[in-house]
């Protein structure tokens, strides 16, 4: 296990992602996966308040009913939840009174007393930092949420935050979800990852298999063949370089006995300040492969070449 930041949260260090739960995973899929995810030994599972208001019907809040019913039906397993708000159609935008309401709403959803760590999902430049500081701050006093992070800041706000934090004394956050991976990479190491180790920081990234890409299943950057939501984002990285790092991957892989995705994970794992990358199953079968990657070890020199074929990257 692993802790978050300057928090009292131990956690297996890959976190489900709950994007797709209500999306791609119905009921009784993610109840399924959740299951399997638990029973292999992940405890931390993140999600949002919009989830997945995206889809033709839904309203947002369908991935945090659905967990919230699997941990009503497992009798609160030990299972660290992370939730965000700003992007709920009905709660947009990070004023206070907007802050309070959507984390009453997802409590409600989630049936739990309190949030375990609740982001600021996107920056919101229409209010003041300091009303949203202080609505956060005023969450962890008011005991509905443990600790609180960031996520999709710039590292210019996230100082400005911090700043904030410390001079009104209110809680400060413990960690930060960025975009990160194998295939984007130099914006969060040149500004965010500072940040982060100097402040004790954890990173959470998402996007950690590059929207599929970093499984292996796109070779071209023609998605026409593949059926996913997500191929046309995946496919784009299949790029000369980009393939080059599948094929690293897929080599270093087999050397463990795990697949390519493992691999990827693995070594966003093993970057300095990342706690636990966040990836998402569909299906009952991708669950082991996200567990592999919270526990497989790759040698110094192992994740020294990724690094090396992956430092130009097709969004340097």
């Amino acid at each position: 296990m692993s802790t978050i930041g300057n928090s009292d949260l131990s956690v297996f260090p890959l976190a489900l992602g709950g994007n797709v739960f209500g999306w791609t995973a119905d009921r009784d899929a993610s109840f399924a996966i959740l299951d399997a995810f638990v029973e292999g030994g992940g405890n931390f599972v993140d999600t949002a308040d919009s989830y997945s208001a995206w889809v033709p019907g839904h309203t947002g809040g369908e991935s945090e009913t659905i967990i919230g019913e699997w941990l009503a039906a497992r009798s609160r397993p030990e299972v660290v939840v992370a939730t965000k708000v700003s992007q709920h159609p009905d709660f947009r935008g990070l004023s206070a009174s907007n802050v309070r309401a959507a984390a009453e709403a997802s409590l409600k959803r989630l049936g739990v007393d309190a949030i375990d760590l609740y982001y600021a999902h996107f920056d919101d430049a229409e209010t003041p930092l300091d009303e949203t500081v202080g609505a956060f701050g005023q969450l962890v006093a008011d005991g509905l949420v443990r600790h609180i992070a960031v996520s999709n800041y710039t590292a210019e706000r996230i100082e400005e935050w911090l700043r904030i934090a410390d001079e009104t004394g209110v809680a400060r956050p413990v960690a930060i979800q960025p975009h990160y991976n194998l295939v984007h990479r130099n914006d969060v190491e040149e500004t965010i990852v500072p940040i982060a180790e100097r402040e004790n920081l954890s990173l959470v990234p998402y996007f950690a298999l590059a929207k599929g890409f970093l499984t292996g299943k796109y070779r071209s950057t023609d998605a026409s063949g593949h059926d996913s939501p997500r191929a046309e984002g995946a496919a784009v990285y299949a790029t000369p370089q980009g393939l080059q790092i599948i094929d690293t991957l897929e080599r270093i892989g087999s050397a463990h006995d795990v697949s390519i995705a493992s691999t990827a994970l693995a070594w966003l794992r093993s970057q300095p300040t990342v706690v636990a990358p966040i990836a998402s199953a569909s299906r009952l079968e991708q669950v082991q492969g996200l567990l592999d990657g919270g526990r497989v070890e790759l040698t110094a020199d192992e994740v020294a070449e990724l690094t090396r074929v992956s430092t130009w990257t097709p969004e340097a």
